[in-house]
């Protein structure tokens, strides 16, 4: 198993889904593990388990919408943990509907969310990798920001806005030992796509030459493996994990 003892990661999104179960990987490998997200209960499950294991792990209830939250909740976690590490861009929303119908306010809700607090998060926790001279940015970003999906002009501009902002930062931060990469998850059974009809994940099956769905284990796995030494010299890469559904 890769070993990620001493470092200490800072996931968002982690009440539920793929940042739950990047969490629970991380601290697994050993990493110390800062939960944000905005439901705290949630957030509180998600340490219990942790330390229940023998982990360390601790709750900080972040908005990444909001500049502020995204500020002081950092600062706690540093506070907390003595520095991050290992950045996880994972929370994310969507507000899907058609462009000719899209409102305005659907569309700066997800690049709020999902790009510029992405953005944010990383801002905030830079000063510690580069005091440290070691870091792993890993944003999760999506299939849909490489390919697109119709009814989905928002999430897909954010996703594929993640995948620049990565190797923008991959370059700057190079020289410091700090490594930035986006995970692009294909099909993965969530609570997204439970709500949708057993018709169309059928035809979305036919797509994925591994014929499955991704599981939140499988991009949890592809986090843990970034975040580690071995992934070192990996820098400003997609790494598409989507069972086939788009390769090249």
């Amino acid at each position: 198993m890769t070993s990620l003892t001493g470092r200490v990661a800072l996931v968002t999104g982690a009440s539920q889904g793929i940042g739950r179960a990047c969490a629970m990987a991380l601290a697994k490998s050993g990493a110390k593990v800062a939960l944000a997200a905005r439901n705290e209960e949630k957030l509180k499950r998600g340490v219990e388990e942790i330390t229940s294991s023998g982990g360390e792990a601790a709750a900080f209830q972040i908005d990444v919408a909001d500049e502020d939250s995204i500020k002081n909740g950092v600062k706690a976690a540093i506070e907390k943990f003595g520095k991050i590490e290992i950045l996880v861009n994972n929370a994310g929303v969507t507000r899907d509907t058609l462009v000719l119908r899209m409102k305005r306010s659907d569309w700066d809700t997800v690049i709020n969310t999902n790009l510029t607090g992405a953005h944010l998060c990383t801002q905030a926790v830079m000063g510690s990798m580069l005091k440290q001279r070691w870091g792993r940015i890993i944003n999760i970003s999506s299939i849909f920001g490489q390919m697109g999906q119709a009814g989905q002009a928002n999430y897909s501009a954010s996703k594929a806005g993640l995948i620049g902002l990565t190797m923008a930062v991959a370059r700057e931060v190079a020289s410091r030992g700090i490594t930035a990469n986006a995970i692009a998850p294909g099909f993965i059974e969530t609570a997204m796509t439970e709500a949708l009809s057993p018709e169309l994940k059928q035809e979305v099956l036919k797509m994925i030459p591994l014929g499955r769905t991704g599981t939140d284990a499988d991009i949890a796995n592809a986090v843990v493996f970034l975040a580690s030494e071995g992934a070192g010299y990996i820098t400003g890469n997609v790494l598409k994990v989507n069972g086939g559904m788009l390769m090249g």
